[in-house]
C-alpha cells in the first residue's frame, strides 16, 4: 500500500506562492517577481485579489516588506527565533487590511478583503494565514533553513521534521558545508 502525500490547503498554497515571488540564489542574482507595479498587479489578478486604481512604486515597496515579514514567520515555523519586527509589520498590515465575511447561497462563510489594492492583498493573505492555522496546516508551512534559499515549502513529512525545501539541493549543500567545517576543524 502506498501513502499519498497530503496536498497542502489552498490557503497554504496562496501564502507560499506570495512568499516565493522572490527566489534567492547563490549562483545568479535573486529573481524578484514583484519588481514593478504592473508585476504586483498581475500577481494580484492571478490570485483574484481586487485592485483599486493604478498601483504605484510605494505599493510594491509595502507588498515586498509584507512578504518578507511573512517569510520571517515561516522561518520561525522552521525553528528560527520569531522576529518581533516581523510581528509588528504584520500587525500594521492587519490593521490596514480589513476582512469581511461573505455568506454564499449555501450558507458557507468565506473571509474576503473589505478593500482593494495593497490593503486587500494584506487582508487576503492574512485571512489565508488564519485559515491555515485553523486547519492545523500552518506549522507545516516553512521557509527553507538555507540562508541562500528561504523558499517557502509545505512540510508533508509524517513528523514535520523537514528543514530544507529540497534535500537534494539545499540539504546536500548544508551537509557538505558541515562536513568541510569538521574536516578543517580537525586539521
Amino acid at each position: 500500500m502506498t501513502v499519498e502525500a497530503k496536498k497542502p490547503p489552498d490557503d497554504v498554497e496562496l501564502v507560499s506562492s506570495f512568499v516565493n515571488t522572490l527566489e534567492k540564489n547563490t549562483s545568479v542574482p535573486d529573481v524578484e517577481e514583484l519588481d514593478s507595479p504592473a508585476a504586483l498587479g498581475s500577481w494580484m489578478d492571478e490570485h483574484g485579489i481586487p485592485r483599486e486604481n493604478a498601483l504605484g512604486p510605494e505599493d510594491v515597496k509595502r507588498a515586498v516588506e509584507f512578504r518578507e515579514a511573512l517569510r520571517l514567520l515561516l522561518l520561525a515555523n522552521n525553528g528560527a527565533e520569531l522576529d518581533r519586527s516581523a510581528l509588528r509589520a504584520l500587525r500594521d498590515a492587519a490593521r490596514e487590511g480589513l476582512i469581511q465575511v461573505e455568506i454564499d447561497a449555501a450558507g458557507k462563510a468565506t473571509p474576503r478583503p473589505a478593500g482593494a489594492g495593497v490593503a486587500g492583498l494584506f487582508a487576503r493573505l492574512l485571512a489565508a494565514v488564519a485559515g491555515a492555522q485553523a486547519a492545523g496546516a500552518w506549522e507545516r508551512l516553512k521557509a527553507c533553513a538555507a540562508d541562500d534559499c528561504q523558499w517557502a515549502f509545505y512540510d508533508s513529512s509524517r513528523n514535520r521534521s523537514r528543514t530544507w525545501c529540497s534535500m537534494e539541493v539545499c540539504g546536500n549543500r548544508a551537509k557538505t558545508r558541515a562536513y568541510r567545517a569538521r574536516l578543517s576543524d580537525g586539521a
